[in-house]
């Protein structure tokens, strides 16, 4: 069975250090042999040992709005070369530690549970792991709902979490292995101000979702006037600058 890490990268939101920074994350911390694929629409800047791939071949709906409903075309049946197993993961996560069990857990489906939804099914799409070519209905059925879908959905990973709920196969990864920067690290108010957001220790991944973004927490951040505020986390860089 093959693995494959993948990413996906369009538009100007990420330049190509992002999937750099990625790609070096993931090679020292994934040991078992795998492939490493960007899907982007400019390769421009990407540093060899990336594959490169087109987009894969998705029909937008303006009408919707987020451009993250984009996630949902890796469900095409076909996946450009790839066969066997992928593991998607955002360009703005942290990798701390060894990613070899994201491969060796069971299931057919692996997602984050999402933080901000802990009554719901919800997962957070920043890590999720799926076999190549076994959902194509997940597209289709986006589709058929087309403008519909925002009644119902407010986003992609909300529609993919219960796309996959229905089908029997929803599965969570261990809540320790991916923490939310926001919820696990930050200090709570006021010691925000005064102590540094926590390394968590035993997290493999850490997700930034909303703000701040992994530069905004390196150098400080300063957000909701003031209640948010992130003291410069130097720790980042023995993860990040690798």
């Amino acid at each position: 069975m093959e693995n494959n890490v993948i990413c996906i990268k369009w538009g100007t939101k990420f330049g190509a250090e992002y999937v750099n920074r990625l790609y070096r994350m993931v090679e020292k911390n994934l040991t078992i042999p795998h492939r490493f694929v960007c899907f982007t629409d400019n390769s421009e800047g990407l540093v060899e040992g990336i594959e490169v791939r087109e987009l894969p071949p998705y029909s937008d709906n303006p009408n919707i709005g987020d451009k993250g409903w984009r996630k949902l075309s890796l469900f095409n049946s076909q996946l450009a070369d790839l066969t066997g197993t992928a593991l998607f993961l955002d360009l703005d996560i942290v990798i701390r530690q060894n990613l070899n069990p994201f491969f060796e857990e069971e299931g057919e489906f692996l997602i984050v549970k999402d933080w901000d939804f802990p009554k719901d099914i919800i997962g957070n799409s920043s890590v999720f792991r799926f076999k190549i070519g076994a959902h194509p209905e997940v597209l289709e059925n986006f589709y058929k709902l087309g403008n519909e879908i925002r009644h119902d959905y407010k986003n992609e990973q909300a529609f993919l979490s219960y796309q996959m709920h229905e089908k029997g196969i929803l599965k969570y990864w261990d809540k320790s292995w991916c923490v939310s920067f926001k919820r696990s690290c930050l200090q709570p108010f006021p010691l925000n101000f005064f102590k540094m957001p926590n390394d968590p220790e035993n997290a493999k991944i850490i997700v930034f979702h909303g703000r701040p973004t992994p530069e905004q927490a390196r150098k400080g951040f300063n957000g909701k006037g003031g209640l948010r505020y992130v003291k410069p986390t130097i720790w980042l860089d023995k993860y990040w600058n690798v």
